[in-house]
């Protein structure tokens, strides 16, 4: 039997489970998607099963992930992970594959890059992060990797965000890095 991270597609009750914790979600926080209705993006989520495939990746590892807008070129509607704190079961990871393989000791089981690959997702962006947290109050208690920019990368570097006296500080840290209260969020385009 394929297990949930090579199969890339759900069964009928897992769908379901995923598209009502999905509905009640966008329901609860309007104020993400003013002029979004559920309808549409339900639409769109029922034609790209793959989609909805990753959605449920982000759920199982605790991103709570939401719709939190929409691209006007494109149409796509832009999911975001909106748990209050760096998503649960994405924590304690190094920021990629190179530092994981670069770290000597104690090595993390995983990293951020990776996962997210794995879940056919998108590290957020400094940008993005920003746009989430413009939002309401995210990563108060941890930090999340983000996509860093490659001469930060090549330079041994990776970026991380978080929420405390009241901004939003973007930080640096050695790629190969980690902590128990560091992970990372993801985005997907629908």
């Amino acid at each position: 039997m394929p297990n949930e991270n090579t199969q890339k597609s759900l069964g009928t009750e897992q769908r379901e489970e995923v598209l009502e914790a999905l509905r009640v979600r966008f329901e609860n926080n309007v104020s993400r998607h003013k002029h979004v209705r559920w309808p549409e993006v339900r639409a769109r989520l029922d034609a790209k099963p793959d989609k909805l495939w990753s959605l449920a990746q982000m759920e199982r590892t605790g991103g709570e992930p939401d719709v939190i807008g929409q691209d006007e070129e494109t149409g796509e509607y832009l999911f975001y992970d909106c748990s209050m704190e760096s998503p649960k079961g994405r924590r304690g990871v190094c920021y990629d594959d190179q530092a994981l393989e670069e770290r000597k000791k104690h090595k993390p089981a995983n990293s951020a890059v990776q996962m997210a690959t794995d879940m056919r997702v998108e590290l957020l962006t400094e940008k993005q992060y920003r746009r989430l947290q413009a939002s309401g109050e995210f990563d108060t208690k941890t930090s999340s990797w983000l996509h860093t920019p490659p001469d930060i990368r090549g330079r041994g570097g990776a970026i991380f965000g978080d929420f405390r006296f009241g901004n939003v500080f973007i930080y640096h840290n050695g790629a190969e890095s980690y902590y128990a209260a560091r992970g990372f969020r993801c985005s997907l385009r629908v």
